[in-house]
């Protein structure tokens, strides 16, 4: 039986599950490596779970904190932006797909990360491929049009990210056929997908609806940085 309300604070749950062993924490704070993600998790809100945080923030480092509900870091921090996104799980898949994808790895990495500069599908850094499978599709010159991947990984929960297409190759179904090819692969395992989606993408809320994703909820995601003392 899948514990979803570990997605609740999945960062953290995260860093503590399927990702231990990238995880440097310190009490009850705990973040990625700086050029794997700048995401970071807390057990808490309070005072003194930001304060292990800090010492593990280089001054002026930015990171991204995903939480449960809305909450104000104490001083030594400086909000840079804070909303509410959507969590979509998927329990069972709606469509199939038959695209050939390929499979990207270190010989990628340069193209991957300049896809993702290029699109901002969520925090991305040099090291992100390293935190799960990551699968492409190729134009016939050899161009790398489209990627999705995993990002964190929880007892029973796989999350789906970096899903992201070049404009040019936008409306030919390549982030439908890497996001079903994701979710069928989790399934397969055992598992159960997730996402983070904007509330206001319609486009890619629909189309995650229509691959068989339902919202659970929404979680709240700030971006901050480490003020120098």
């Amino acid at each position: 039986m899948v514990d979803f309300e570990l997605l609740d604070n999945p960062v953290w749950n995260s860093l503590r599950m399927g990702h231990s062993d990238m995880a440097i924490r310190n009490g009850s704070a705990a973040r990625y490596p700086a050029d794997i993600s700048p995401l970071v998790g807390l057990s808490d809100t309070g005072p003194q779970a930001f304060a292990y945080l800090r010492a593990l923030v280089e001054p002026g480092e930015t990171v991204g904190l995903v939480s449960p509900e809305a909450c104000e870091p104490p001083h030594g921090w400086e909000v840079k932006r804070a909303r509410f996104i959507d969590q979509m799980i998927c329990p069972a898949l709606e469509l199939e797909t038959t695209m050939p994808l390929l499979d990207l790895g270190e010989a990628d990495a340069a193209e991957m990360l300049a896809l993702a500069a290029a699109t901002e599908p969520g925090p991305f850094v040099a090291g992100t491929r390293r935190m799960g499978r990551f699968r492409g599709v190729r134009a016939p010159d050899g161009m790398l049009m489209a990627m999705a991947g995993e990002r964190m990984h929880l007892d029973g929960l796989t999350e789906i990210s970096a899903v992201c297409t070049w404009p040019q190759y936008r409306g030919q179904g390549l982030a439908k056929a890497l996001v079903v090819a994701a979710a069928a692969r989790i399934l397969a395992e055992g598992n159960v997908p997730f996402l983070h989606v904007k509330g206001e993408n319609d486009a890619a809320r629909m189309l995650y609806e229509r691959i068989g994703f339902r919202r659970r909820r929404q979680v709240h995601f700030m971006i901050m940085t480490a003020i120098p003392a």
